[in-house]
């Protein structure tokens, strides 16, 4: 037995069990440390401060009334199983999907460039048709500009342009474009071997729900605190104008004697005191933990695959090498070690999210300005913030790959992940868009299939079930409930396939990188992907 440690602090260890076999396997524990630990603290205090600005608020507010309604109900638990065949059906399914996505790509095309092509052959020889969109100008009614035949050629040359686009990049992209297939059907794989993943979007759909009230039963104290204040009114000069005053008490008091015209009357909803002045802070605050913690729990759901996956692909020998419960190792090793890292990550997206609102109640403020510099200043700040925000959420999802998979700290895995995805750019980029394009049809396909069920349940159109079925006079709201609800569970189930395919390659791109195929380096990677590559390992050993 021997243990080879590698440049990172993933392990590999090797035990000779005989003569022509060996082991490997991946150890993620070892060498492994708490990362961050300064920003771990400070998102402990700042948690803190979050419950004091909640218990503040809960005592300073007085128009608060809350109402507890139980209702009864009865709840169902299903118990789904899921077979080995269902998983390769998936992963067969997929491969004929993305098939038939690059077959309907071309004869869409090819169909519109024939029908321009016939519009265009039709309006030869008709008065008029022969006219150029230039000597036309711009109208405002479309369809003289269909009356022409310069419209549809231009259609034509373009729909030509497409495909002969497509068709190039099919051609010079099919190895990667195989590459990106063969991963998708190993993340089928990898979920069939780690069904706990398909459950973990429950606990950060729980966690979320938590986060989201917190802050909104805190912001409603904090909105709800402010008391009437009352100013001494006189229409004469006195002493005690503007100062504040008791309603009850006022008329007792000595400031009707000496201003015989003044008034207690209301000025505004608020306070005087030092909470009062300081509320607007406090709302703020409430808003920027909020934004906080949902990144953060977001962040923890998206470690605790990613660490779950990356087992699955450094096993050697799969199912056999894979650690026995994958998703709650994975989620210790991340509170245990990694709570930092997820803090910093999270409190980077918070600070631009933060910004973002605050651009955006400027916005509201300068509708009715006539500066347009300061509009079109404002239009170029929101637009660059938000691609900050999508490409600090891209790179923060790659990062705590890497934190998963070797330990390090978030700023080391996030420079380790932008590196390696730059240096297989045109990889990321065909992945990416296969990986997208195939989640929103599969998104698609369940919500379609939901919707038309139970349009066809509610409006009584099934006759096998036309007795449970209610009488509704209006039967679209429960249709776009249903609609929602399977859409929230879809976007669940296939976020855990997304997050499986970006880990699986992340480790396939390390594997390519790290590994040279020799006994002492064997690659990981599934055998389908070594015969993309046209790799192998030294004896002909492969991964399972």
């Amino acid at each position: 037995m021997f243990i080879q440690y590698s440049a990172s602090l993933i392990v590999v260890v090797q035990l000779k069990l005989n003569e022509n076999e060996k082991y490997l396997c991946v150890l993620f524990l070892v060498n492994r440390g708490c990362t961050d630990i300064l920003c771990c603290i400070l998102f402990m205090l700042a948690l803190l401060g979050y419950f004091a600005v909640g218990i503040l608020g809960k005592f300073q507010s007085i128009h608060l009334h809350i109402f507890y309604a139980y209702v009864n109900g009865q709840k169902a638990l299903n118990r789904v199983h899921f077979r080995g065949q269902v998983i390769k059906n998936s992963a067969i399914s997929q491969r004929i999907c993305i098939y038939f996505i690059s077959v309907y790509l071309l004869s869409s095309f090819s169909s519109g460039i024939f029908h321009c092509y016939m519009q265009y052959a039709s309006l030869k020889g008709i008065a008029g048709s022969d006219v150029t969109i230039r000597d036309l100008g711009l109208l405002t009614d479309f369809s003289v500009y269909l009356q022409i035949q310069q419209t549809w050629l231009a259609f034509m040359i373009i729909l030509c342009i497409v495909e002969v686009v497509i068709i190039l990049l099919l051609i010079f992209l099919r190895k990667r474009l195989r590459i990106a297939i063969a991963l998708i059907k190993e993340a089928s794989k990898a979920i069939g071997h780690v069904m706990s993943s398909l459950f973990y979007p429950l606990l950060t759909f729980a966690l979320l729900s938590l986060v989201i009230a917190y802050w909104a039963i805190t912001a409603v104290f904090l909105s709800t605190s402010n008391e009437p204040v009352y100013k001494v009114s006189n229409t004469t000069e006195c002493m005690y104008s503007t100062n504040t005053c008791n309603p009850e008490t006022f008329n007792s008091s000595n400031i009707t004697t000496e201003c015989p015209g003044a008034e207690c009357l209301f000025a505004f909803y608020g306070g005087e005191t030092l909470y009062h002045k300081y509320l607007i802070l406090f709302q703020f605050y409430n808003l920027f933990l909020f934004f906080w913690c949902a990144n953060f729990v977001t962040a923890l759901g998206q470690v605790t695959l990613a660490g779950a996956f990356a087992s699955y692909y450094w096993a050697f020998k799969k199912p056999d090498d894979i650690p026995a419960f994958p998703i709650f190792n994975s989620l210790g090793r991340a509170l245990r070690y990694h709570t930092g890292s997820l803090a910093f990550g999270s409190l980077i997206l918070a600070i631009v999210q933060i910004i973002r609102v605050i651009l955006e109640y400027l916005d509201q403020k300068l509708k009715g300005a006539q500066n347009k510099c300061a509009k079109f200043l404002l239009s170029c700040l929101k637009c660059c913030f938000w691609c900050l925000e999508k490409f600090i959420k891209f790179l923060n999802r790659n990062a705590y790959i890497m934190v998963a998979i070797y330990g390090k700290n978030f700023c080391t895995s996030a420079k380790d992940a932008f590196f390696l995805l730059m240096r297989n750019i045109i990889r990321v980029a065909v992945l990416d868009k296969v990986t997208d394009f195939l989640l929103f049809l599969g998104k698609l396909l369940i919500v379609g299939i939901v919707g038309i069920c139970s349009f066809f349940f509610f409006t009584g159109k099934i006759k096998m079930v036309e007795v449970a079925a209610p009488s509704l006079n209006y039967y679209w709201v429960p249709i776009l409930t249903v609609v929602i609800g399977a859409y929230l569970i879809a976007h669940g189930f296939f976020s855990v396939y997304a997050m499986c395919v970006d880990t699986l390659f992340l480790c396939f791109l390390e594997d390519l990188e790290r590994n040279d195929g020799t006994a002492d380096r064997p690659y990981f990677m599934p055998e389908r992907l070594l015969s993309i590559l046209k790799k192998s390992n030294e004896g002909g050993k492969t991964v399972d």
